[in-house]
């Protein structure tokens, strides 16, 4: 196997830089640049040489041995200063090195998961964590990296086993007085296993939104003060504002962190019958758009509603231009920012409730595998309602079930989506 290196900090100047190094040349390498390399797990300061004696720079140099690194192989890691034309040369001086080459993107990650360091949920995890831009996706990408998914896979899974070897035995035996009958204690751990699947799979769409952002769309007749809400709500002038009706045709997007949660707020095309066509697209983009999001936020003026879409749930309907209406309840200004943080904190608290209801399972292939599992489950359950003389039967079901939850964490069935995943790693992860 050969060894991989390299930048594992960002591209560009910065104070320090760090070059990771793994596989069973890492330290040889790293030797050869250092000179001598300090006890493992402990940092050393080192100047690193090229091949012919020249001063590189000076660096804190780490080493981990195979079993108990990132990779769970051999690894060094160069904390050195962060000037372009320094890690240029150490780059290259280790290119030079026979048996290492440039790490290609998520390698480090991938052989993490090849040497069983890391399962493939909790991979996922680690990409999330990468691209968290709140807290509330840092909390849950931590939540999945740190194995909470794979824990609970192996809970379900272990519960399986035990009801399929309950069910084997009854087959192994079929031709023997068996005094035990089986079939109570494999339905309650099913029911156990079948709870908690359902109650996981219902909160991944909450997850995903959490991981993707939830969306809030304004909706409301021409003019109604939508885009200078979006204005306000931006602190910019994201979204084009005029007296003349009809001036938003299609959806503005405005990407917020609200107490912690990724919100995108949608100004859409004022809602009227319209002869004009490109206004009418607008409006259907605007219709297909609000149907879609999480939330809707209701706007009118003078106006009573009288739209093609009507508040449900916990949609909020506010009177808008609260500048001219003094005193008005529910009501809030674009203009001046009335009533512009009693919205945001409404909008955060629905959603913050609807949060709770996340899940530890956070993408569409881990509710894939769940549900499969959970039909599985199912048809399990209704080959035993038939005696015991459909054990095999059920058994088989549960080797399905145990199969889906594998797939989970990346036992089996996970190479065609590897490369998916792996391509959004930078390189030195």
């Amino acid at each position: 196997m050969n060894t991989i290196y390299a930048l594992a900090t960002a591209l560009g100047k910065s104070g320090v830089a760090v070059i990771r190094l793994s596989g069973p040349r890492a330290l040889m390498a790293a030797k050869t640049l250092a000179g001598s390399l300090p006890e493992p797990r402990v940092a050393g300061l080192r100047v690193l040489k090229d091949s012919e004696g020249v001063l590189l720079d000076q660096a804190l140099v780490l080493t981990f041995m195979a079993g108990h690194s990132f990779t769970g192989e051999d690894v060094a890691e160069l904390h050195m200063h962060g000037g372009p034309a320094t890690i240029k040369a150490v780059l290259q001086t280790l290119g030079d090195i026979n048996g290492l080459r440039m790490a290609e993107p998520g390698e480090f990650t991938r052989r993490a998961l090849e040497n069983g360091c890391l399962d493939l949920a909790q991979i996922e995890g680690l990409s999330d964590l990468l691209e968290a831009e709140t807290e509330a996706q840092r909390k849950q990408a931590l939540r999945v990296f740190s194995g909470a998914l794979g824990d609970k896979a192996e809970s379900w899974r272990s519960q399986l086993i035990r009801a399929a070897a309950l069910l084997e035995a009854t087959i192994d035996f079929a031709d023997e007085d068996v005094p035990v009958d089986v079939t109570p204690e494999v339905k309650e751990l099913l029911d156990s296993v079948m709870i908690a699947l359902a109650s996981e799979a219902s909160g991944v769409q909450i997850s995903e939104r959490i991981r993707n952002g939830f969306e809030v769309a304004i909706v409301g007749a021409p003019n109604v003060g939508k885009s200078s809400l979006l204005n306000r709500l931006a602190g910019r002038d994201a979204a084009i504002t005029s007296e003349i009706a009809g001036t938003t045709r299609d959806v503005i997007e405005v990407r917020m962190d609200l107490n912690g949660l990724p919100v995108t707020i949608l100004d859409t095309a004022g809602l009227r019958d319209t002869d004009d066509a490109v206004e009418e697209i607008g409006i259907e983009r605007a219709l297909e758009r609000a149907k879609n999001a999480d939330l809707l936020v209701f706007l009118y003026d003078a106006e009573p509603l009288n739209l093609p879409l009507q508040p449900e749930n916990d949609d909020i309907v506010l009177r808008s231009k609260a500048d001219l209406y003094e005193g008005e309840a529910d009501s809030v200004s674009g203009k001046t920012g009335q009533g512009l943080s009693e919205l945001t904190t409404r909008i955060a608290e629905i959603l913050q409730n609807r949060a709770a209801g996340a899940s530890t399972a956070i993408r569409e292939r881990h509710r894939t595998a769940i549900l499969t599992a959970l039909a599985a489950l199912e048809s399990a359950k209704n080959e035993l309602e038939y005696g015991m003389d459909r054990s095999e039967l059920a058994a088989e079901e549960l080797r399905t079930a145990i199969r889906a939850l594998d797939s989970l964490v990346g036992r089996v069935d996970v190479e065609h989506i590897l490369d998916e995943i792996f391509a959004s790693f930078c390189l030195g992860k």
